[in-house]
């Protein structure tokens, strides 16, 4: 970072801080930002006052296809497109806002986020590498997270139609705000 500008690195820093304050793991922030490695573990300390989590990233389309996690995800994604097309963003702004906007309407429903901001982030790089898309729910016209290339005529998303045993471990399973908030995107 020797010839770049305080400005530059200011801007890389605040980005890096705000992934650590919603989460985002240090490999999530080597890809995001020009901060080396050791500046980014400072940093992860000095915010969270703590060390980084270890281990492999979740790296799979497969957890975004059961129940819970693709409601979730599915609103994620459709904040972020939106935000895409209608706000000029791209790149790490857009997956900030976005992520933002998720907990805010989360926390608005009352449940638990699902989706951490690295997940966001893998989700964001596996539309981007057309390995998920967005489909269209028959029955209530909201837009959810499938497998790309494959048929989906007639499909009826995890809301409409919910699996035996969704809900079980919460009392009334989501909250009808969310289940508004997925079908008015």
């Amino acid at each position: 970072m020797r010839n770049k500008s305080v400005v530059t690195e200011a801007y890389q820093i605040q980005i890096a801080v705000e992934l650590i304050e919603l989460g985002a793991r240090l490999q999530l922030l080597q890809e995001e930002t020009a901060l080396s490695r050791e500046r980014l573990l400072k940093l992860y300390k000095e915010v969270k006052g703590a060390s980084p989590s270890k281990g492999m990233l979740p790296y799979s389309t497969d957890w975004f296809m059961s129940w819970s996690p693709n409601i979730h995800s599915s609103l994620f994604m459709d904040i972020h497109q939106f935000l895409v097309k209608n706000a000029s963003l791209s790149g790490v702004e857009a997956l900030i806002k976005s992520y933002r906007l998720y907990l805010e309407q989360i926390g608005v429903s009352g449940d638990e986020p699902a989706l951490s901001i690295t997940r966001a982030w893998f989700l964001v790089r596996f539309f981007d590498a057309q390995m998920l898309q967005l489909t269209e729910c028959t029955e209530c016209s909201g837009h959810f997270v499938v497998h790309a290339n494959e048929l989906y005529t007639g499909y009826i998303c995890g809301i409409c139609h919910p699996p035996s045993r969704a809900g079980k471990t919460r009392k009334n399973g989501y909250s009808p705000a969310l289940q508004a908030s997925i079908q008015a995107l």
